[in-house]
């Protein structure tokens, strides 16, 4: 649909601006379904190297308060995976040109049915897909359609791998995402110890981009992972920012003054690196 080029590809060829590639997290269906359309574009607009697409779920694993709110009020909206890869092409239709990343937990990829995903995947533009509750020793079979179909499945690796850093690298496709600190996602206020030596091991082995996320808030802590990375992931912290603005957005007359707030945002974010 995007081109002749792979998903892998085209997320690959999205870290070669030779600046650090902001990756921005959203979820599907908030703060209104027809509204993460609009969110998609305005952060193509102002800069997102790609977009990660969550999917709504009732019982997250690694989810904070911010993106448990968001997933609760899109699932009242009757969000599901299906009606996700739905809102891709949507986004596509609307004009929506860099890499989409579907991040989902295994349960709803079981349940549509990991064949008739990656199909939709494929049909839809979604050029990959990001597991976080599938460890790298379970991910044969999906790894082996995520490769029939060009849409690669992005590896996650924490600091809790240490022993298995080189094995996930070695089976990294599109880009490698790092968990920076410890525990539930969540806009933190420093980056936790010990991140720049663990980033400096990861990139030793890995032969993708690797981008850093669970944590990041700030221009400052951009900047800081800026030297061992990549790219930057921003979901909790880019979530506040929406829910902060999300009485004006939901109102036709304030809407753009709801994008001025969250735009100003994204564009202090990439203001250091």
């Amino acid at each position: 649909m995007m081109g002749t080029k792979t998903g892998a590809e085209r997320i690959t060829a999205a870290f070669a601006e030779g600046k650090q590639a902001f990756i921005p997290f959203i979820t599907a269906g908030y703060p209104a379904p027809e509204l993460t359309v609009d969110i998609a574009l305005a952060l193509q607009e102002e800069g997102a190297a790609v977009i990660e697409l969550g999917v709504p779920y009732s019982d997250p694993l690694a989810d904070g308060p911010t993106i448990q709110h968001a997933s609760a009020q899109a699932l009242s909206y009757g969000m599901t995976i299906g009606r996700t890869v739905e809102l891709a092409e949507k986004m596509r239709s609307a004009g929506l040109t860099v890499p989409l990343v579907l991040f989902t937990y295994i349960n709803p990829v079981l349940q549509h049915g990991p064949e008739r995903l990656f199909k939709d995947m494929e049909a839809s533009g979604i050029d990959g897909i990001l597991i976080p509750d599938l460890p790298v020793e379970e991910a044969e079979d999906i790894e082996a359609l995520a490769h029939a179909h060009a849409r690669p499945l992005i590896q996650l690796v924490a600091p809790t791998s240490e022993q298995r850093v080189e094995m996930i690298a070695s089976r990294a496709s599109g880009f490698l995402y790092c968990v920076s600190s410890l525990g539930v996602t969540g806009a933190r206020a420093a980056l936790g110890e010990g991140v720049t030596r663990f980033l400096e091991q990861v990139r030793a082995f890995s032969s993708v981009p690797v981008a850093v996320g669970f944590g990041i808030s700030s221009a400052e802590q951009a900047q800081m992972v800026a030297p061992y990375s990549d790219g930057f992931i921003v979901g909790s912290a880019l979530l506040e920012k929406i829910r902060e603005a999300e009485s004006l957005l939901m109102c036709e007359e304030t809407k753009e003054e709801g994008f001025h707030i969250v735009k100003k945002f994204v564009q202090q974010l990439q203001s250091r690196v």
